[in-house]
C-alpha cells in the first residue's frame, strides 16, 4: 500500500469503530516518521445544487429544501451535505451590508435540519457574482456578509459544520488577489469561530490544477478543496451555461485517454498532499444529465470514486436531485447504478 493508503485505511477503520476523527485523532506521535496529513471527514458527501444558489430558493428548476430530504440522504450513507447558498443578492451592497433576516433565517433552518439527520454540513458563499468582477473592491462586503453568518452560526458544533468562503474563484479573482480578496470574510469568521473549519478552493473554478499554486493562510484549521469535472468535454456536453464553447453532445467517457487522465490526476493530489501535509476534498463532481444516460453517468462516478478513494479524499457529487440528479423526484427512488458508483449500497 502506498503511505496515502495507509493513512486513508487506517482512517476508515478509526470511523467504523464510531470513533471521530479530525487532524489531531489521525495524528502520528511526534516521534513517528511523518504525520499524517490534515483533512477534514468529509467522506461521501452530496451537493444540494440548484436550491438556495439561484437567483431565488427553487427557481432553477428544483424544489425547495426540505427536512425529508435529509433523512433520506442519511439514510443512503451519506456522511456529508454540501449546501451552497447566494448571499449577495440577499444583503445590501453598501454598509452596513445587512442580510436579509428572513434569508438568514431560512439557511438556518436549511442548516439544522441538516445537523439534526446527523450530516456533517458545508455551508459556503456560492455565486457571489460581484466579488469575481472585481476581487478586492468587493471584499468588504463579503467579509460583512460572512461576519454575519459566521456569528449566527458560531453556536453550533465546529466539528460537523464548516464554512467555505466562496465557491470556485474565476474570472479576475485570481492566484494574484484571491487571498487578499477572502482576508475580510476570514478575519470576520475568526472574530467569532477561531477554531472552526474553514475551507478555500483555488483559481479557475477551482479545478484540480489551481492547487499547484493555491498558497493557503498559515492557519491550522483552514482545508483546501477542488472541483473534479475532467474530462469537460463529457461531463458539459450540451450544458448551455458552460459557454462560449459548449461541448457537443456525444462524446463518450472511457477511453485509455480518459483513465490515464485519472492516473495523472491523483498524482496531482498525491504530491499536493505530499508537499502540503493537507488532504483537499472533492466539493464537486458530476456528469450533466440531458444528453449522457444514467449508467453512463454512474460509470462516470465509478470511475472517479476508485481512482481518488486510496488518496483519502472525501468526495462530493453534484447534485441531489436538481442538476446532475441522484434522486429522482418524478420517481422517488435513487437513480439505480448512482449510489453503488460512489460506494454506497443500493436498495
Amino acid at each position: 500500500m502506498t503511505y496515502l493508503s495507509i493513512i486513508a485505511a487506517s482512517t476508515a477503520a478509526i470511523a467504523l469503530a464510531g470513533c471521530s476523527v479530525d487532524a489531531q485523532d489521525t495524528a502520528m506521535p511526534a516521534t513517528a516518521a511523518a504525520q499524517a496529513p490534515a483533512s477534514l471527514p468529509v467522506g461521501t458527501c452530496i451537493n444540494m445544487g440548484n436550491m438556495l444558489e439561484p437567483e431565488q430558493e427553487g427557481s432553477w428548476g428544483g424544489a425547495r429544501i426540505a427536512d425529508a430530504d435529509f433523512a433520506r440522504i442519511k439514510a443512503a450513507g451519506f456522511d456529508t451535505v454540501r449546501i451552497p447558498v447566494r448571499w449577495h443578492n440577499k444583503s445590501m451592497d453598501r454598509p452596513p451590508y445587512t442580510v436579509d433576516p428572513q434569508w438568514m433565517a431560512r439557511v438556518e433552518q436549511v442548516v439544522d435540519w441538516a445537523l439534526a439527520n446527523d450530516l456533517n454540513v458545508i455551508l459556503n458563499s456560492h455565486h457571489f457574482d460581484p466579488i469575481y468582477a472585481d476581487p478586492l473592491a468587493t471584499a468588504p462586503w463579503h467579509g460583512a456578509v460572512w461576519k454575519q453568518i459566521a456569528e449566527r452560526f458560531a453556536d453550533k458544533p465546529q466539528d460537523s459544520l464548516w464554512f467555505e468562503l466562496e465557491n470556485e474563484p474565476h474570472d479576475k479573482m485570481d492566484d494574484s488577489n484571491l487571498i487578499a480578496a477572502l482576508t475580510p470574510a476570514l478575519n470576520a469568521v475568526r472574530a467569532s469561530n477561531p477554531t472552526r473549519p474553514v475551507i478555500i478552493g483555488g483559481e479557475e473554478w477551482s479545478g484540480i490544477d489551481s492547487l499547484a499554486t493555491l498558497d493557503l493562510p498559515d492557519d491550522a484549521n483552514i482545508y483546501p478543496t477542488f472541483h473534479y469535472y475532467e474530462p469537460f468535454d463529457f461531463t458539459h456536453q450540451g450544458a448551455s451555461w458552460a459557454g462560449p464553447d459548449i461541448p457537443e453532445p456525444g462524446r463518450k467517457y472511457g477511453t485509455e485517454e480518459d483513465r490515464q487522465r485519472l492516473r495523472d490526476d491523483v498524482a496531482k493530489i498525491e504530491a499536493y498532499v505530499e508537499r502540503t501535509g493537507k488532504v483537499p476534498f472533492m466539493g464537486e463532481t458530476g456528469a450533466y444529465d440531458k444528453h449522457i444516460s444514467t449508467p453512463e453517468r454512474a460509470a462516470y462516478h465509478r470511475a472517479v470514486h476508485d481512482a481518488f478513494a486510496p488518496t483519502g479524499v472525501g468526495m462530493c457529487t453534484w447534485a441531489y436531485a436538481n442538476t446532475f440528479p441522484f434522486w429522482d423526484r418524478e420517481t422517488g427512488q435513487w437513480l439505480p447504478g448512482m449510489l453503488a458508483a460512489i460506494g454506497l449500497k443500493e436498495d
